[in-house]
């Protein structure tokens, strides 16, 4: 139907359609202005997203038209029980599908197999690809998207849920697991204090946009990532877990668990952890030019 097709593109499109917080502003913003808190009150609801299963809850969180680099938008949400995206393919962008609890099937050219969070499974350019949850139970989601064209979406669907699709024990695609035993300590990150754990999750070799990086990184009570820049790179982060403080450009601010922020080319940032609990971040890198990134 109709209706239903443009209910794909508005979600699909919604960080760009619909204003949020700081979106018209730019590097010269408040700090705060630019921090954006995922918030189920203010969640919208989509059905047959991509010709999907059940339904869909979702936030855009962050959509960049001012940035320099590539990236689209962050949205995040949650999958409620038997609901999804369905088969669909991009050919001039790549996503992420991220899920923070629970678990959900994941399909990348056909192939699906079922992933535990916190987990993220990249789609590339040209494959297809889809999520569903099986089970009864909300599965919390993101979703991070980078286009080859600057603020260029496209989509073409499939008319396929992937319900009740043949699971494949073992990925035959990539995948993320952002499991913290994975991570390594590092001390004094960037000049900072106390002792970080991290680890570069995806490299840049795995995809085709100017995507550079997916990182994951923990900061214990009492730690934290000296100021340093990029001048290549915007980074786009989200609180996974715990509270702390960042500075940007001289400007400090609160962060916390659900939360939305990013930097751009050259802007000096640090984050602290100054709270009892440790402060978790999803980070994705986004090169201005991908030629200039380290293999």
């Amino acid at each position: 139907m109709q209706v239903t097709r443009m209910l794909f593109v508005v979600l699909s499109t919604l960080s760009i359609v619909l204003p949020i917080r700081g979106e018209d502003t730019d590097s010269a913003e408040s700090l705060a202005g630019r921090i954006v808190h995922s918030d189920p009150s203010m969640y919208s609801k989509a059905a047959a997203v991509h010709g999907g299963a059940g339904e869909l809850h979702y936030q855009g969180l962050l959509s960049r038209p001012a940035m320099n680099t590539n990236f689209i938008f962050l949205d995040c949400g949650v999958i409620p029980p038997k609901g999804g995206i369905g088969h669909h393919f991009h050919h001039k962008m790549e996503e992420m599908y991220v899920i923070l609890n629970n678990e959900a099937e994941f399909t990348i050219n056909g192939r699906t197999s079922l992933l535990q969070g916190p987990a993220g499974v990249p789609c590339k350019m040209g494959q297809s690809h889809a999520i569903y949850n099986p089970t009864d139970k909300p599965t919390g989601w993101l979703n991070f998207a980078v286009s080859s064209v600057k603020r260029n979406y496209d989509n073409f669907d499939l008319n396929d849920d992937r319900v009740g699709a043949s699971l494949d024990t073992t990925p035959v695609f990539v995948a993320a697991t952002f499991d913290r035993s994975l991570l390594q300590p590092i001390d004094r990150h960037h000049g900072g204090t106390g002792t970080v754990h991290y680890r570069r999750t995806l490299a840049p070799t795995v995809f085709s946009t100017p995507w550079a990086f997916v990182d994951h990184l923990v900061l214990p009570p009492d730690a934290g990532v000296g100021p340093h820049q990029h001048a290549n790179i915007e980074e786009i982060y989200y609180v996974m877990h715990g509270t702390g403080d960042i500075e940007i450009g001289g400007q400090p601010a609160p962060i916390r668990k659900g939360d939305a922020f990013y930097t751009l080319l050259n802007e000096s940032y640090s984050i602290a952890n100054n709270s009892t609990g440790d402060l978790e971040l999803l980070i994705i890198g986004v090169a201005l030019d991908k030629d200039q990134l380290q293999p």
